[in-house]
């Protein structure tokens, strides 16, 4: 079980770290479906990429403090399910879409496998 964790984890980091950057630089790719999901360009350095690459950061720290791991798995998972709602409403089903719907499984089963890996610990 601690290995599935570890490898998830570590995919979640670099999978979250690049969609958090990718949004603090504004990576061209990303700005149409933000435009078209309705979201203020103005939102990709805060709240959203600097969200992001402190959950990225936070899933790290989590490797060795296990209760900001959780902390930071649950909140991407939060984050996605609310960037997925977004692109809903704004009737958005597009590329972009379907990545925050891998991230929000992907980050969903961290948070799982952190708290499974952590309460088999103690």
């Amino acid at each position: 079980m601690h290995t599935a964790y570890l490898v998830v984890t570590i995919i979640a980091v670099a999978l979250d770290g690049f969609s958090g950057v990718s949004a603090l630089l504004h990576f061209a790719p990303i700005i149409p479906p933000m435009r078209r999901a309705g979201v203020p360009l103005s939102w990709l350095r805060f709240p959203i990429g600097t969200l992001k690459t402190l959950g990225a950061l936070g899933l790290v720290v989590g490797l060795w403090v296990p209760a900001i791991g959780i902390a930071a798995a649950a909140g991407l998972t939060i984050f996605f399910v609310c960037a997925m709602y977004t692109h809903v409403l704004a009737n958005d089903i597009s590329g972009q879409f379907v990545f925050a719907g891998f991230l929000l499984t992907l980050n969903a089963a961290t948070f799982a496998l952190t708290l499974t890996a952590h309460a088999a610990a103690v």
